[in-house]
């Protein structure tokens, strides 16, 4: 079944806004995915070091729903239909399963460094292919997305080299 894309006055051809908005709707699913990942490290982090990863937690969880509004919005910008729900993302998410019954500040840190990287490594792929398809802009919000997912890793992993 053919993608069809809503009109729009976008200078970019028909045949490279459906494949981008494809792509950006695959990193949307993942993006919602690592934002719900992350509040259920929020919620469910016990242990020595609880609020500082408890904050974090919700740090990440807020500056990755801040790329779930950009993609989505990239993707209605160029005639698409974002696709956002629950269900869509529990389908279409590539990135790993989050453990349900871990309370470990520790293992949260683990399992979410793990995600995040895993996030980071798909978001330079889609750079990279917007910049093949010759679509600066959704590179470039792309690359907005990588540079804060890779700041929050940096965070995420700074607890895994403590003493503790």
């Amino acid at each position: 079944m053919k993608l069809k894309l809503t009109h729009t006055r976008n200078s970019l051809p028909e045949k490279t806004r459906i494949e981008i908005t494809a792509l950006l709707q695959e990193r949307l699913t993942e993006s919602i995915d690592l934002m719900m990942q992350a509040k259920q490290a929020h919620w469910n982090v016990k242990g020595h070091n609880f609020i500082a990863l408890h904050e974090l937690f919700d740090k990440v969880y807020s500056d990755t729903g801040t790329y779930v509004d950009l993609i989505a919005e990239r993707i209605v910008q160029l005639g698409g239909i974002a696709q956002g729900t629950i269900r869509v993302v529990a389908k279409k998410s590539s990135l790993p399963e989050y453990p349900l019954d871990i309370t470990s500040g520790k293992k949260h840190v683990a399992e979410l460094a793990h995600a995040i990287a895993f996030y980071g490594e798909l978001i330079r792929k889609a750079i990279a292919t917007s910049t093949q398809l010759k679509d600066a802009d959704t590179a470039d919000i792309f690359t907005e997305v990588s540079r804060g997912s890779d700041m929050n890793l940096w965070f995420v992993e700074a607890h895994e080299q403590s003493e503790h």
